[in-house]
């Protein structure tokens, strides 16, 4: 194989290259929580919602948009979406992000041809409550998944949010990123409403039968782990029932199957 000298590489690579960098775009979901107004302890509302930020450029000036940018010569893109993550919404943490596909449609971008790689990132609701707007934005907003859908989305993040929310309702049902919405210790009433939340189509009928199949079946054993107590005693809430519900954990085991 004929190799390329690192002289004629580092030149070609200075002659060739992009003036601004590739940009990514970031679809991100949470979990909105609107207390019941009831007498008796229930689970509050849950809303899927995404994060979207208000531009300010000449490009789609005023309108709504994945909060994204431009990566930067010395990061990759993954750096480069966390970096973004992190000025749109003050997280410092790792929290659950995943490259989505690259867009490259022609006149995509009014600004020239320009690609975009999208990332899709889950995120607690109580990790966004200092989200704020970058410099290259006048707001950022969280907005119910129905809401952004009816939006007049900047460039092309209708498409790029259908094909995250397509993404994130497969993997809830295959994977689990429930985790994602949940605090570390959970009761099945608030799994199965993340699900159903995330997947609307997802109806359990039987809960009885919800739960012998989760923590049952042979492929689904040792997903969820029972919440203990420093003596070892099994761990449960009140906190959304009169009756105590026992409190579990996602484990380590990662599911090769359906495991809802």
């Amino acid at each position: 194989m004929h190799r390329l000298s690192a002289k004629r590489l580092f030149f070609r690579t200075k002659k060739h290259r992009s003036p601004d960098g590739l940009p990514t775009d970031i679809c991100l979901f949470t979990i909105l929580s609107v207390p019941r107004a009831t007498k008796t302890k229930s689970l509050p509302h849950k809303q899927l919602a995404v994060l979207l930020i208000k531009r300010k450029s000449d490009t789609y000036g005023e309108q709504w948009a994945l909060p994204g940018g431009f990566s930067k010569e010395s990061e990759t893109l993954d750096e480069c979406a966390y970096r973004e993550l992190k000025e749109e919404t003050n997280i410092d943490r790792d929290v659950h992000i995943e490259q989505l596909k690259t867009y490259y449609k022609p006149g995509r971008d009014p600004r020239g041809w320009i690609p975009s790689v999208a990332y899709v990132s889950l995120v607690h609701e109580d990790l966004l409550k200092h989200a704020q707007a970058a410099d290259d934005a006048s707001d950022a907003q969280l907005f119910p998944v129905e809401e952004a859908f009816a939006l007049n989305l900047a460039f092309d993040h209708r498409e790029i949010l259908t094909d995250a929310l397509q993404r994130v309702r497969e993997k809830m049902l295959q994977t689990n990123i429930a985790k994602a919405f949940l605090p570390e210790r959970f009761t099945l009433s608030e799994l199965l409403q993340v699900i159903e939340t995330v997947v609307p189509s997802f109806k359990v009928n039987d809960r009885g039968n919800f739960e012998r199949r989760l923590l049952a079946t042979t492929r689904r054993q040792g997903i969820l782990e029972a919440a203990v107590d420093d003596s070892g005693q099994p761990v449960y809430s009140t906190e959304y029932s009169n009756s105590p519900a026992k409190l579990y954990r996602f484990s380590d085991f990662i599911p090769t199957a359906m495991i809802y």
